[in-house]
């Protein structure tokens, strides 16, 4: 019986919060074109004489301050999802999980899992939202290692699921069992982009014409990653009614002086005090697991800098991680192949005559 392969793919992390690690580590994520969108001269310059070496030993010091005993956040949580979504979704699938930097390896893990019995290839990047930077990294990457194969199985690419309705309750029901009504305002903070690599995107010449471009999703913009985010977040709003004067939507992790999508959350986490909002959650929805973007420069740097911009708390909402709605949603997303080719087979039967 032939099987279908299903492969999660997420960002990447050091193999240990070990400075030579991290170095290896943001060496090839920053030097890849998608990320740093400069010339392959310039950018490796850029990133090999100054950004490297004036940023992996703090970065190693973070990555040392968020490690568990099992390892690494992201591929702790990005490891659980795959061995509940292969019990979820039984024998007849395969599924593993590669990182676009570091291991494992897409090459190594393309080899593990496309065998003679493997008849269809599901991808789901772990990304709700698409950005050239991450889904379409990874892509390209999953097509430069499969040109030398002779015989292709079926591949079906999960590009986003930023309004998947049971990602959105996932994010939701854990909102709510965060006590979010306690707190006085709300955070959706999702992982910025450069401006320049939305205008890229861009094929429509509609990318930041007006200030709310992004607000609502059209055929215009529909993949859009900033568009998206907004999407995303007005699901969420709309599932915990939550009123204007409730929540800001923000983006995080600004590299560099080019200018970024806007507002930043580092800017209105040092706005919200002023305004009397001393308690403030924080939730991330381009994160499906926590990883050092969270567990660190939320939980630990932002809430800092909240507290010397006099507020009392700001609370870090968990990740989707391992949530049971979560799974459910990459079944769907696993499945959605099979389910398209049942409802094409069974158009090309023709109906028995009832006489």
């Amino acid at each position: 019986m032939t099987k279908t392969a299903v492969l999660l793919v997420n960002l990447g992390t050091p193999k240990s919060f070990q400075k030579k690690d991290v170095f290896r580590y943001l060496i090839q994520f920053l030097t890849d074109k998608r990320v740093i969108t400069l010339p392959f001269v310039e950018r490796n310059l850029l990133v090999r004489t100054v950004i490297v070496p004036s940023r992996y030993t703090t970065s190693a010091k973070y990555y040392k301050e968020i490690w568990t005993e099992e390892g690494s956040p992201l591929d702790v949580y990005t490891k659980r999802a795959k061995a509940l979504l292969q019990e979820s979704l039984g024998n007849e699938y395969v599924v593993d999980y590669a990182m676009r930097y570091q291991s494992p390896s897409l090459k190594s893990t393309l080899r593990k899992i496309i065998k003679p019995n493997v008849s269809r290839l599901v991808v789901i990047p772990l990304f709700p939202q698409y950005a050239s930077s991450t889904t379409g990294s990874i892509m390209e990457s999953i097509f430069s290692e499969m040109k030398s194969l002779e015989v292709f199985p079926n591949m079906q690419f999960v590009t986003h699921f930023h309004d998947h309705p049971k990602v959105i309750d996932a994010f939701c029901d854990i909102a709510k069992k965060s006590s979010y009504q306690d707190y006085d305002h709300i955070l959706l903070s999702f992982h910025g982009l450069p401006e320049k690599h939305v205008v890229t995107a861009d094929r429509c010449n509609h990318c930041l014409k007006t200030k709310d471009c992004c607000q609502k999703i059209s055929d215009k913009n529909h993949m859009c990653y900033s568009a998206q985010c907004y999407a995303t977040a007005h699901k969420i709003v709309e599932n915990l009614k939550l009123e204007k004067d409730r929540y800001s939507i923000c983006f995080q992790s600004r590299l560099g002086r080019d200018p970024w999508l806007k507002p930043s959350t580092s800017s209105l986490v040092e706005s919200l005090p002023k305004k009397g909002h001393k308690k403030v959650l924080v939730m991330c929805p381009s994160f499906v697991c926590d990883c050092l973007e969270t567990l660190h420069e939320i939980s630990i740097e932002y809430s800092e800098d909240f507290k010397k911009a006099g507020g009392d708390t700001l609370h870090l909402m968990r990740g989707l991680n391992d949530h049971p709605l979560f799974i459910d949603a990459l079944k769907d997303l696993s499945s959605t192949f099979l389910s398209k080719k049942a409802e094409a087979l069974s158009a090309l039967i023709p109906e028995k005559n009832p006489l």
